[in-house]
């Protein structure tokens, strides 16, 4: 088969010839259709991300779309392992699949799963978000985080904020409010002081500041502040003073691969294809052909966009 092949850290995946994987037991062998191009697939394929082997060749790809042998269509999530999903085949843990409606759009769930699942997860699973709470998404301007309001008003929450550094990205959100993270931490406790839950795609500075900010505008620091943690593109470490969390009712925790059971994870999948295929939660796939993978690598992400590469030019259903 041909896949997308890693053959160095520092490079792009090259579209090469790759052996057909054996399926263990318990695993299907699927026909793949089209894979999402993830920032969590950039970093795994860089050897950096905190599940990495370090082992080459590597296929990277972390989920899919895909047919069975019975012809049916499938959503799959891949075990850790170095042969992942941008491959024209896929062996593919029957635990970690959920059949599709025939009608779905491939490109768009694939496009869509991986970005909306940290946040749907994590107002499920991880801190369920109560009927009329208010949610600030820090980091409202990347993929994730614009798909993340999305989510929480889904799930019921009464107001979203949205925080961003893209100003012109700001104006296309579906958000109650939002705030450019320039204008400083004063103007984001302006906006979102009173909010119950925070997920947080940034950490680094922008999150330290931004806490400290939030807590001390706080009009009753008792009440409790769920800050979820799901990404860390400002950087992987904060400086809080431990004051933050002696003076207020203030939870920090993640959600991400180990925070939530696989089987849970996978429990929440069919409930959020629905909604993505039903467009109750949107994305816009941007379709490449696998055979130009080293050149679709090489682009940078465009907001409001998913690179989804395809080894076959999908319809609707295939």
């Amino acid at each position: 088969m041909n896949a997308a092949v890693v053959t160095s850290f520092d490079e792009p995946p090259h579209h090469l010839p790759f052996d057909v994987p054996e399926p263990d037991d318990g695993q299907t062998l699927v026909d793949v259709l089209a894979v999402g191009l993830h920032p969590r697939v950039r970093t795994g394929a860089t050897g950096k991300h905190y599940t990495s082997s370090g082992t080459l060749p590597m296929i990277p790809g972390i989920d899919g779309v895909g047919r069975r042998p019975d012809g049916k269509l499938v959503y799959f999530v891949a075990d850790d392992d170095v042969i992942g999903t941008m491959a024209e085949k896929a062996a593919v843990d029957r635990r970690r699949m959920v059949e599709l409606p025939d009608h779905v759009d491939v490109a768009r769930v694939a496009a869509a799963m991986n970005p909306a699942m940290s946040s749907w997860v994590a107002l499920r699973r991880r801190v369920p978000i109560q009927p009329g709470q208010s949610v600030l998404v820090l980091g409202a301007t990347g993929n994730a985080g614009a798909m993340a309001l999305q989510v929480a008003k889904r799930l019921g929450a009464g107001r979203v904020v949205g925080a961003g550094r893209d100003v012109a990205r700001l104006k296309t959100l579906d958000a109650d409010q939002t705030v450019a993270l320039g204008d400083g931490p004063d103007a984001l406790a302006d906006a979102a002081a009173e909010v119950d839950l925070v997920l947080d795609y940034l950490w680094g500075k922008p999150a330290a500041e931004a806490m400290m900010a939030l807590l001390t505008a706080r009009s009753d620091r008792s009440r409790q502040l769920d800050w979820i943690q799901l990404g860390s593109i400002a950087g992987p470490t904060i400086e809080l003073p431990s004051v933050a969390l002696r003076s207020a009712n203030f939870r920090i925790q993640g959600n991400g691969q180990g925070a939530v059971s696989p089987r849970a994870y996978l429990a929440e999948l069919p409930a959020l294809v629905e909604e993505i295929d039903a467009d109750r939660i949107s994305a816009t796939p941007r379709v490449v052909p696998l055979a130009d993978v080293e050149s679709a690598w090489a682009e940078p992400d465009v907001p409001g966009e998913r690179v989804v590469l395809t080894p076959r030019e999908p319809s609707r259903s295939s």
